[in-house]
């Protein structure tokens, strides 16, 4: 069986602790853990690394490959050219494992849910693959709540273990909800398993644009691709859909609320994550890096990160969708980077900014290298805090050890690179009169960035 992990979302429904550039399947939020990680986990438990496929965003591609590094070196990792949503990723994925591995069926997973793996689930899965040469399956959650964020299948008559597709049904309302749970309707967990041939065969037929555009090469393929979910382009629909049960503790994370039902809670209710001291409160969500107090509150989210302070009723955290789009609506950084932004060679971490100053911390990471640039509007001085540097300046070859530093002046070609074992990390102080990150010309980059 191969396995393909949809890796390409971004962050909103999370903020502040997700970021355009950091979503949710990145962050480590069980035990040092990311959702990404226990995704391929769960994949391994079905496929071989050759056999396991990743569809991830340009911009994610380093984040996967090093959250991939000693536990699964054999993945494909795609890089999708822009996002298109479901359809054209699960496109993607199932012509590469087509192209690899024939028709062997393809078991679809998210990589932003939580999902215990039980003998439950793997039975899910056997029995959704004896029935992947007949339909295009689709696993539906047993709804534990009138939820209103996640869709709903009807199953209809009884096939081989599993349901046909009477209707799949967008997100209700709270009393359509309701009627839902009572009639014995599904979550639609975003998860599936097919035949290549049978997906590239209803996808033909029900979604022509897409199918036609990816005839052509990946790039052109993109450009040309409607963007659309594979629930309204595809599965909605064929004939050829069926549901098989997946009784198994799951959640899609899609607000703070749903984070918080699954963590751990105190004699108070409250989900912590932080050091916390409470005085009657209770039901809360706590997340942050410092000491937290709270004094008679209830039921709230508070989620602080270095940069952003959230504080809003647990219930409706779902509304941060809105001040993301507000921040970006700006031109507000804030809603596409943490103050920690990972890089293919390592991250940096925004220390201090003032009008024609910005202090960074830079690590990076054993054997990478920074591109070879300049800079028309800002100089730099490197202080080396831990590790060995290899300068690259004026066309001369320095190194540079603990507590020493150099000067790279405005105007002047550049590179730093980690030349030993351990991560490097600097302290960087850049001066000029413009300090944005798009003052820079590259030359040489490693990562093939322009």
């Amino acid at each position: 069986m191969i396995t393909l992990i949809l890796a390409g979302g971004v962050g909103t429904r999370l903020f502040p602790l997700s970021r355009e550039l950091f979503p949710k399947q990145f962050i480590p939020l069980f035990d040092n853990e990311t959702l990404f990680q226990k995704a391929v986990k769960c994949a391994l438990l079905f496929s071989k690394p050759d056999g396991i496929i990743i569809v991830t965003s340009k911009n994610h591609v380093f984040l996967v490959r090093d959250q991939l590094s000693g536990l699964c070196e054999g993945c494909t990792v795609l890089a999708e050219p822009e996002g298109k949503n479901t359809l054209p990723a699960i496109t993607y994925g199932i012509l590469e494992a087509y192209t690899t591995h024939g028709s062997e069926s393809a078991l679809v997973l998210p990589s932003d849910q939580y999902m215990e793996i039980t003998s439950e689930f793997t039975g899910a899965v056997q029995t959704a693959e004896t029935l992947a040469n007949e339909y295009l399956v689709t696993f539906g959650i047993s709804p534990t709540s009138a939820h209103t964020g996640y869709g709903y299948i009807k199953p209809g008559i009884t096939t081989k273990g599993g349901f046909r597709v009477d209707r799949f049904i967008e997100k209700p309302d709270r009393s359509t909800a309701e009627k839902y749970l009572a009639h014995g309707y599904l979550w639609n967990s975003g998860m599936f398993l097919f035949s290549p041939d049978m997906f590239m065969e209803e996808l033909r037929l029900h979604a022509p644009g897409v199918a036609e555009a990816f005839t052509h090469p990946i790039d052109e393929a993109y450009r040309q691709t409607p963007a659309v979910s594979i629930d309204y382009g595809l599965l909605e629909k064929t004939s050829r859909a069926a549901v098989v049960l997946l009784n198994t503790p799951w959640n899609d994370f899609g607000s703070f609320d749903t984070l918080y039902n699954v963590m751990p809670k105190d004699a108070n209710g409250n989900a912590v994550k932080a050091e916390f001291i409470p005085i009657e409160s209770h039901g809360n969500l706590i997340i942050s890096d410092r000491l937290v107090t709270t004094v008679s509150i209830s039921d709230l989210a508070i989620i602080d990160t270095k940069d952003v302070l959230f504080v809003g009723q647990r219930h409706q955290s779902q509304n941060v969708r809105a001040i993301v789009d507000l921040l970006k609506k700006v031109g507000d950084e804030r809603a596409i980077l943490h103050t920690t932004v990972h890089r293919p060679w390592g991250n940096y971490t925004l220390l201090e900014k003032g009008r024609f100053y910005l202090i960074k911390r830079i690590t990076v990471l054993p054997k990478r290298q920074l591109s070879f640039q300049l800079h028309h509007h800002r100089s730099e001085h490197w202080v080396i805090v831990q590790g060995t540097a290899e300068v690259l300046m004026d066309g001369k070859t320095i190194l540079l050890h603990n507590g020493e530093s150099t000067f790279v002046p405005t105007g002047m070609k550049h590179r730093l690179k980690n030349a030993g074992f351990i991560p490097l990390e600097i302290i960087e102080v850049q001066l000029g009169e413009y300090i944005g990150e798009d003052d820079i010309m590259r030359f040489d980059d490693d990562f093939g960035r322009k």
